[in-house]
């Protein structure tokens, strides 16, 4: 899934591109600020900051936000499995935080994988991110599960796409 998308923001706008090998340093940035707040809750850094960036780049599963200077401000990972499509990880900047970066990647990825022909979008996330148990509902994805994942406490979510008029 390779699309592009110009994104118009309330405060400016950037580009939605896919990660090239030199966004990597940047990604890894992004996810170990994003997530930061996080490591004392869980106990240990959450998964996304440990995540293997240079082969999802390879692999083409991340794309990035970028501001008008080519400036990584979030970044979205997904890609398909099966009959849906995950979404593994969405992070922003804290100081790019509340601009609607994060809901605009989601967006991205859930037209994406409409014309890619997929139905369903799933995401997880860790059960102590409580602001993210409330915002996924408000975007339109119901829980399905939780488990124990890799020593992860998980809570799944997962979202039916209708056709876009």
């Amino acid at each position: 899934m390779t699309g592009v998308a110009r994104v118009f923001l309330g405060g400016g706008s950037g580009v939605i591109r896919l990660a090239v090998e030199g966004d990597e340093a940047a990604i890894r940035a992004c996810a170990q600020t994003a997530y930061a707040q996080y490591v004392a809750a869980i106990g240990r850094k959450p998964a996304p900051v440990l995540a293997d960036y240079a082969a999802q780049i390879a692999a083409n599963e991340i794309h990035v936000f970028v501001d008008a200077e080519d400036r990584v401000q979030g970044f979205i990972a997904f890609f398909a499995e099966d009959d849906h499509v995950l979404l593994e990880n969405v992070a922003v900047l804290p100081s790019a935080a509340g601009q609607g970066i994060g809901k605009a990647l989601i967006r991205f990825c859930e037209d994406e994988s409409r014309a890619q022909g997929f139905g369903t979008v799933r995401l997880y996330t860790n059960e102590k991110m409580t602001d993210n148990l409330s915002i996924y509902p408000r975007l339109g994805y119901a829980e399905i599960d939780r488990r124990v994942e890799d020593g992860f406490n998980r809570v799944y979510f997962e979202k039916k796409l209708t056709t876009k008029a």
